[in-house]
């Protein structure tokens, strides 16, 4: 899904104007980007957690171990 489509979604279910929209997803982003540059991780519950680093990590929720469940 691109940016745009995510903008629209978000404008149709909010009643917010696309542009505006578009702009409240840019804001999101931005600041995810900043906390990770400042070393922190950022979680996004139902969804997953971005992780700081030389080399950009994401792990989804659905993604964590369960217990009593090896992951190879």
């Amino acid at each position: 899904m691109k940016k745009q489509e995510l903008a629209k979604r978000l404008a149709r279910e909010s009643g917010l104007s696309q542009a505006a929209a578009a702009d409240k997803l840019d804001r999101l982003v931005h600041n995810i980007l900043r906390q990770l540059r400042q070393g922190k991780k950022v979680s996004l519950p139902g969804l997953g957690t971005f992780f700081p680093g030389p080399k950009p990590a994401f792990r989804f929720e659905s993604e964590k171990p369960q217990p009593g469940r090896s992951r190879k």
